[in-house]
């Protein structure tokens, strides 16, 4: 398994220290562990577009990832240290890659990339 996947399982399965887990856990939007999920995100989008067959734990972490945390996140309790903006700008980078992992490419020319602080 390449260190894309694994980087994956990691974050899919919400291993300690993944984005996923000090979401869920912590109530932490932590930025780095996002900025690692999303590369993998994004390099895994590349090195399975346009095949055919997807690994199902793959897609399954795409599908969650892509509908979870805006639910987890939408709470009006759940901190939000960063401009609104940033946050927007995140959800909206994980709908556009999970969008190019299931259709096999991406709809625009340049993805969206969240806007630093």
């Amino acid at each position: 398994m390449d260190d894309t996947l694994i980087v994956l399982r990691r974050e899919f399965e919400a291993a300690e220290g993944s984005f996923l887990a000090r979401l869920r856990s912590d109530l932490v939007w932590d930025r780095v562990a996002f900025s690692r999920l999303e590369r993998a995100m994004r390099v895994a989008c590349g090195q399975y577009e346009g095949h055919d067959g997807l690994p199902r734990w793959v897609a399954e972490g795409f599908y969650e990832v892509s509908h979870v945390v805006a639910e987890w996140t939408a709470h009006p309790n759940f901190p939000r240290p960063h401009p609104a903006h940033y946050y927007q700008d995140c959800l909206e980078r994980i709908r556009e890659l999970a969008d190019w992992f299931f259709r096999g490419w991406h709809a625009y020319q340049e993805l969206h990339v969240a806007s630093p602080e």
